[in-house]
């Protein structure tokens, strides 16, 4: 028993080491990982909702700025969760000190949820951020609080693993730029922040439905304005399968070490 607990002590000090490494590392430089995503939404709200908001009108019976506030909250959620792991462990990759935490005891499980948890903590910082911003320009009242957390907890665990395994494979900063560019955005873009579904035809709505982003952001809509095009149960449904999947690949990826092991 006793060496039981001494395990399990080892193996928390070890996470608790990785997560307040990478939660440092991102608020040491926040003029770099936070405030980018703080004035892009500031202008989002500017040029979405007051300019072309006001011509567009209302969107499921709310006013098409706070509409948009769910899906502007997950992008910077989204995008700052995986860039903080696929910049991190790359790094490492590149510094050649994975190594030396590879070959610890820690089991791979442990150095996983390390990363993942430094991501899903700037994902909600960068979160938290922008949801103060909306503050300032609409006049929104929270439907459930706790949907919303749970949400905003689930999609950047789910991102933090897609920057994880991107990180992986990387060969070369240049690598790293790639899915963010050519998925993460049109994922992001294509999943409902700015429209409703309904209004696609029926053919493209069967094809949303394969867009991880669009359970995401009408689960979150709920939370926030209590309104969806998904069911909430079917939502939570498909992230958690999506973060099982990401989470059973990165184990494997680890386990073999692909892009690590030479």
């Amino acid at each position: 028993m006793n060496q039981r607990l001494e395990t399990w002590r080892r193996y928390r000090v070890t996470f608790q080491t990785i997560l307040k490494k990478e939660i440092l590392r991102f608020l040491r430089i926040w003029v770099q990982t936070i405030l980018p995503s703080v004035i892009t939404t500031s202008l989002y709200f500017v040029i979405f909702g007051r300019l072309i908001g006001e011509r567009i009108g209302m969107m499921d019976g709310f006013a098409y700025l706070d509409f948009i506030v769910p899906g502007l909250v997950l992008m910077g959620v989204i995008t700052n969760a995986y860039s903080n792991v696929v910049s991190s462990f790359y790094s490492s990759k590149f510094s050649r000190y994975i190594e030396e935490l590879l070959v610890s005891p820690a089991p791979n499980w442990v150095i996983l949820a390390g990363y993942v948890g430094g991501g899903v903590a700037r994902g909600l910082v960068v979160g938290g951020a922008v949801m103060l911003i909306a503050v300032f320009f609409t006049d929104i009242r929270i439907h459930d609080p706790l949907t919303m957390l749970l949400i905003g907890v689930l999609t950047a665990t789910l991102f933090s693993l897609g920057g994880f395994i991107n990180a992986i494979y990387a060969n070369s900063f240049d690598d790293i730029s790639i899915v963010p560019t050519f998925v993460l955005t049109p994922l992001t873009y294509l999943g409902g922040v700015f429209y409703s579904i309904e209004l696609l035809p029926e053919f493209w709505q069967t094809v949303s439905l394969a867009n991880p982003v669009l359970y995401m952001v009408n689960a979150f809509r709920h939370g926030l304005l209590g309104v969806s095009d998904i069911p909430l149960s079917v939502a939570f449904g498909m992230i958690l399968l999506f973060i099982l999947m990401l989470t059973v690949y990165s184990l494997y990826l680890l386990r073999r070490g692909v892009g690590i092991k030479t």
